[in-house]
């Protein structure tokens, strides 16, 4: 029957239901207990005996087997399922004030209603824990059919589109943002017993920074001014370390008008770490014990598996600098070119691509490493000392000219935190600024404007400092086994749909 067809069934059912002066949609429902928690409880309940308790539990009807005077349903709520073991006799003498309840549950319930039920529990003579059901009571009349049972819901579009029907059919879909919550918890209760605390700042800016990404843009119309969609929380968290707290955090929301992949959303969330008084050593340690307790907590092991491939988080992890890992992989040492146009021919003798669009010789590096080094990655490893040229809030490198003090980790070939030794200096810091604002005159999308403020208060002072920054969808992708970004977020960004009559 087509989908309008059985749309207008359930609706007629819902007629029915008042004309017999029962609700569809009810009001609330009184439950004692889950599904998973009675499953648990009476596992060694022998076949063909039953409990003499009442329960009263409530969810939706995903099977219905009707056979003349009995009928079994399966139930699901938020836990899991149980059958409910359904006899005319036994509901029609405990509902005395309908005289044909057990018709009525038969007629006018479909797969896909709430149902509320109380009873007692009994496991069939064929070993199926379940609810005798004396009462029942419809909650909520269901007037759209959910995917056939056995082929699912597998259009992956249709999943991200209609994720709640996704939900409904799919346990495992269910399980990956139940344990992307604890996941969340997990760190922020982490960050609580180190002493951190996190403190919200602003969504709208009025200049965008601490990162080099494409901002979204809106109009305040009180204020009369462009506002951007926050790209990082970094320069607002810096400025509480400069205003005197030693560790901040946040995580929440950010916004980058960028492209879609199995590995960007448009809107995704992140963590960023600031510690005053350490560098990113510290941090280094900080991210390897955060990550490794997220997983123990959650997970229960830090032995897993990602897309088929064995990953062990067991610290330490491996440090490597940019440059050993590329010279590792393709035989170049960077630090021995003493000219842009000799590191490009070197560079395209060994096999690299689009050489000619890097401007200096470390952009050619980072170019090497994004293409020869990265994808090889699976083991967490941190690569250490960056170019400055592509790190425009990093401190410059101790003792190693031209490089800045940071690190990205790696785990299964993807960046999934970033770290700096934090830029302190406020002249420094103007003139990298400067020079991105320059870029962005020049028609460079994801270069920034220089934020006064910010150099505003760096010129207070601010303490030598650490900070991190990770992806929570990606870590969550890495812990639940998620082959796209899309299966880490609840709602991703999706284009329009465009229906038929347009």
């Amino acid at each position: 029957m087509p989908s309008d067809d059985l749309r207008a069934t359930r609706l007629e059912k819902v007629a029915q239901l008042k004309e017999l002066g029962m609700l569809p949609y009810a009001y609330r429902w009184e439950i004692t207990h889950r599904a998973a928690t009675l499953q648990e409880k009476y596992a060694d309940l022998p076949d063909g005996e039953e409990v003499d308790i009442e329960v009263s539990i409530a969810g939706r009807i995903l099977a219905r087997r009707v056979f003349g005077k009995l009928a079994f349903f399966t139930l699901q709520d938020e836990t899991g399922t149980i059958q409910l073991y359904l006899d005319k006799k036994k509901i029609e003498s405990s509902m005395t004030e309908d005289a044909q309840a057990f018709n009525h549950l038969k007629q006018l319930t479909d797969v896909g209603d709430f149902l509320g039920v109380k009873g007692s529990i009994r496991r069939t003579e064929k070993g199926e824990l379940s609810v005798n059901v004396s009462q029942y009571a419809i909650l909520t009349k269901s007037l759209l059919p959910l995917p056939d049972k056995w082929h699912g819901l597998t259009d992956i579009e249709k999943r991200y589109r209609q994720r709640y029907v996704d939900l409904i059919v799919n346990p495992e879909v269910r399980d990956t943002f139940r344990k992307r919550a604890l996941i969340t918890a997990a760190i922020r209760r982490y960050l609580d017993q180190q002493g951190f605390i996190e403190i919200e700042t602003p969504v709208l800016q009025s200049e965008a920074g601490g990162a080099e990404a494409r901002p979204f843009i809106t109009y305040h119309n009180t204020l009369e001014m462009e506002l951007y969609l926050r790209i990082a929380t970094e320069l607002h968290l810096k400025r509480l370390i400069v205003g005197g707290f030693e560790k901040v955090f946040e995580l929440g929301r950010i916004f980058r008008n960028e492209g879609v992949s199995t590995r960007h959303n448009p809107e995704f969330t992140t963590i960023e770490i600031y510690q005053a008084y350490v560098d990113y050593h510290d941090m280094m340690t900080l991210t390897e014990n955060l990550i490794t307790y997220a997983a123990q907590q959650v997970i229960g092991t830090l032995e897993i598996s990602y897309q088929g491939q064995a990953v062990n988080l067991t610290p330490p992890w491996r440090r490597v600098t940019m440059h050993e890992a590329v010279q590792e992989q393709t035989g170049l040492d960077f630090t021995q070119f003493q000219t842009l146009e000799e590191a490009k021919a070197a560079a395209k003798a060994a096999g690299l691509r689009d050489v000619d669009e890097c401007g200096s010789i470390g952009k050619l590096l980072n170019e090497a490493f994004e293409q020869k080094v990265e994808p090889t990655l699976v083991q967490p490893t941190f690569i250490l000392d960056y170019p400055v040229e592509i790190s425009p809030l990093a401190k410059p490198h101790r003792s190693k000219p031209g490089l800045v003090e940071r690190f990205e980790l790696f785990i299964v070939g993807r960046e999934t935190a970033n770290s700096f030794s934090e830029l302190t200096d406020p002249i420094d810091q103007r003139e990298r600024l400067e020079e991105q604002a320059a870029r962005k005159a020049a028609g460079d999308l994801e270069a920034n404007s220089v934020d006064e403020d910010f150099l505003t208060a760096l010129e207070y002072g601010m303490p030598p400092t650490g900070g991190m920054g990770m992806g929570i969808d990606r870590l969550v992708m890495l812990l639940c086994d998620c082959a796209s970004i899309r299966d880490a977020i609840a709602f991703p960004l999706l284009k329009r749909e465009v229906r038929e009559e347009e």
